[in-house]
């Protein structure tokens, strides 16, 4: 008897797993809204140097005063961060009565924004960059913030996934919930920049524990056959989660009240996730039979199926989970994943993916204002857009491989952004056309990446090797806010950079090993004998096997 089948015994798709399914998918729809917060919190409102103290008691329109006041850049455009010393009268004169030699009297030097900024607020209400002036020597600050979320993400997913495997899924996962409300509540009230960093920190590490344990719990509560359809819909949530953030984000245009917003349905999930059952197949491999045994009955008894549940016993999910305890044993770790040349070559490759997949996903996800389209809208695009592209994805992994899917997602998402560079900025429909295809291949890349390296990595070191490299990927949204401030300097070198790491990882990526219709490696010698062209004789996995890492799906671009 396998575990599988006293889930089975106990309902496997009854009352309790599609309570339980449902109520750990609903957070996952503000996963979403707390990574992509930045975009409206931070938004970047029109802002220009205050006027002279003088000039407020005058009774000059606001267009005469910003004349007076700020200069114009070579596009004749009203410059941002600087304006002129003295107010420049002369420029009011609109029918040319001044004469030249009066016009050189006038003192047209320019100084910084030394009395503050004027910001047009009109299509918000309220952003942290006009309540904390992260604008001109300080617009840097913008992009850090989202680094520092980026980077509490990547702490809480070593740490949280550590403590996970010690203490189990359920405690984390609620320690999540009430992280994920305090941090952003606290986030909401921010008196300033670097306690509101420090909240996102902590936001970023909470959504680490909610990714980890709210996907740890539905996998290993579901029957095989049903994870493939569990996992492809759970991971819409994400999706639909970007769309529902728009809406949220177009009604609440106050950054505190957004941000609150996000945050305190957390408080509502942390209260009814004391309601999860434990992972039984944890509690085995933590030797916990009682527990095990006493969730499964209540699992029983919630789908109607008592009799069944009462023949279960510490004996029976000991045999159950034999196998699962054996390999358990082994001594494993990330240094097993470099020490063979196929290993080591597989590994580096697939690093290369997830780093450039995450890396230019969210350095177009997290620049919306730069397409010249209002930014509520463009957010509802770029959402809308994986859906389509998570379906063709799966088809042509199914049809054509995951090798040539994987790699053609990655070249013609990098191919769209280096076009992109090409495209005059008035063409703003193109350029937003060519940026929701780029994100859209990106989308799919993701979801390719999950399924394609749960089946590359063997069994007995595949945690291992999805843990370094989805730490990668975090490390590579780390990265991606950062590299737009190069576009101070060289416009054109941001749009490069996220074009080309595609590309070249796509490249990269023709150099793994084909796994379509292959039997799933249990051991580093099968990945090597699968590297050198050596066909194993074991037999070929059953196909539950194979749907197992298809599960990987439902997991969100994090």
């Amino acid at each position: 008897m396998a575990f599988g089948d006293l889930l089975e015994q106990v309902g496997s798709t009854g009352r309790f797993q599609i309570v339980h399914v449902t109520l750990l998918c609903i957070p996952v729809l503000l996963m979403a809204s707390h990574n992509l917060l930045q975009n409206f919190v931070a938004a970047v409102p029109p802002h220009y140097c205050s006027a002279h103290a003088n000039i407020s008691k005058l009774q000059l329109s606001p267009r005469d005063i910003l004349t007076v006041t700020v200069p114009l850049d070579q596009t004749g455009k009203h410059q941002s961060c600087q304006r002129y010393i003295s107010p420049q009268w002369h420029l009011l004169d609109k029918n040319g009565s001044l004469k030249q030699e009066q016009l050189e009297e006038f003192d047209v030097s320019l100084q910084g924004c030394t009395d503050g900024w004027s910001y047009n607020m009109s299509g918000m209400t309220s952003s942290i960059i006009a309540e904390w002036d992260l604008v001109c020597d300080l617009r840097s600050l913008k992009q850090m913030g989202q680094t520092i979320y980026m980077g509490g993400v990547l702490v809480g997913s070593v740490v949280l996934g550590c403590l996970a495997d010690k203490f189990g899924r359920r405690i984390l996962l609620i320690v999540s919930h009430l992280l994920m409300a305090v941090a952003g509540t606290c986030a909401a009230f921010a008196t300033s920049f670097p306690i509101f960093c420090l909240c996102r920190f902590a936001c970023g590490m909470a959504l680490s524990g909610l990714g980890l344990n709210t996907f740890s719990l539905i996998v290993e509560w579901i029957p095989t056959h049903v994870r493939t359809g569990v996992g492809t819909l759970t991971g819409y949530c994400y999706t639909l989660g970007q769309l529902l953030q728009a809406a949220i984000a177009y009604f609440i245009r106050d950054w505190r009240w957004l941000t609150l917003a996000a945050s305190s349905p957390f408080y509502v999930f942390f209260i009814y996730s004391w309601w999860f059952h434990e992972s039984s197949r944890w509690l085995v491999l933590s030797h916990n039979y009682e527990g095990a045994v006493k969730n499964l009955k209540s699992v029983a008894k919630i789908n109607g199926r008592c009799e069944e549940g009462d023949k279960i016993d510490i004996k029976m999910v000991q045999e159950s989970m034999k196998k699962e305890m054996t390999c358990s044993q082994g001594s494993y770790n990330v240094l097993d994943l470099f020490r063979t040349p196929t290993m080591r070559s597989m590994t580096i490759c697939l690093s290369a993916v997830w780093l450039s997949t995450s890396f230019a996903y969210y350095g177009l996800a997290m620049d919306l204002q730069k397409f010249g389209v209002d930014f509520y809208l463009i957010q509802v695009i770029f959402g809308a857009v994986d859906i389509p592209a998570k379906v063709i994805i799966t088809i042509t992994m199914s049809f054509i491989g995951r090798r040539p899917s994987q790699s053609g997602a990655l070249i013609i998402a990098g191919i769209m952004v280096l076009l992109n560079l090409m495209v005059a900025h008035d063409q703003q429909t193109l350029r937003t056309c060519l940026a929701v295809v780029g994100k859209g291949c990106l989308a799919a890349s993701f979801n390719c990446c999950y399924l394609y390296s749960g089946e590359l990595f063997p069994t007995i070191i595949r945690q291992n090797g999805m843990g370094l490299v989805s730490m990668v990927a975090r490390a590579g949204a780390m990265v991606a806010p950062m590299v737009l401030l190069s576009g101070d300097y060289i416009p054109w070198l941001p749009g490069l950079i996220y074009g080309g790491a595609p590309i070249l990882s796509g490249l990269a990526a023709i150099f793994l090993p084909e796994t379509l219709g292959s039997p799933l490696p249990d051991t580093i010698q099968d990945v090597e004998d699968r590297g050198s062209g050596r066909v194993s004789k074991r037999p070929t996995k059953e196909a539950g096997n194979l749907q197992d890492t298809q599960a990987n799906l439902l997991k969100p671009v994090v």
